[in-house]
């Protein structure tokens, strides 16, 4: 995945910066760390492979409405959207009852190095190597939807940004229909 993964973000990004970001993801444990804990691809490689998927289904939602966003803006929203979870999964253990008998297992935890929370962080460390339009930026911040804890905690934000981004919207439902319908469900360790 690693290699498809980047021959498609060079292939379609062609920003100032976009070789000192593929520097970063391949310093980071992007390639080989899950997408979550235990909900959707959570196994080694998910999360690159999580964010293949919405890229794909992105792109194909786009057509569907027919938006026209260009290539390159599909792809720095559908393939980065969760650069976040780099560097924030570690492997513990904890004690199963097994046969009737403890044993250790392993299991992702979070190790939140930076908890800047989850979309604005993504845009944080992108807007450190690329530039992302305004569009981008918001799509890629409120990609989790109902999802954010800011919207949990009672912020309409969400709404005002989704009325002016049919690009926001679209990630999110990308999101979730590659995580619901693409991936598999539940804990692989």
């Amino acid at each position: 995945m690693k290699e498809r993964f980047l021959a498609e973000l060079r292939r379609t990004v062609q920003r100032e910066g976009v070789e000192n970001l593929v520097s970063y993801l391949e310093k980071s444990d992007f390639f080989t760390a899950p997408a979550s804990t235990k909900f959707h691809a959570a196994y080694e490689g998910g999360l690159a492979e999580h964010s293949f998927n919405v890229y794909l289904r992105l792109k194909d939602l786009v057509a569907k409405e027919g938006l026209s966003y260009s290539e390159e803006t599909l792809a720095v929203c559908g393939l980065l959207h969760d650069l976040c979870k780099a560097n924030t999964y570690k492997i513990e253990l904890r004690n199963v009852k097994e046969n009737g008998e403890w044993v250790k297992k392993p299991y992702y935890a979070v190790e939140e190095q930076f908890p800047y929370g989850h979309g604005e962080k993504s845009v944080f460390i992108l807007q450190n190597y690329i530039r992302l339009s305004a569009e981008e930026a918001l799509a890629i911040n409120w990609h989790m939807g109902g999802f954010d804890q800011r919207v949990k905690g009672g912020s309409y934000s969400i709404s005002a940004v989704y009325q002016k981004s049919p690009l926001a919207v679209l990630l999110h439902v990308a999101d979730i229909l590659a995580t619901y319908i693409d991936e598999e469900r539940g804990e692989a360790l």
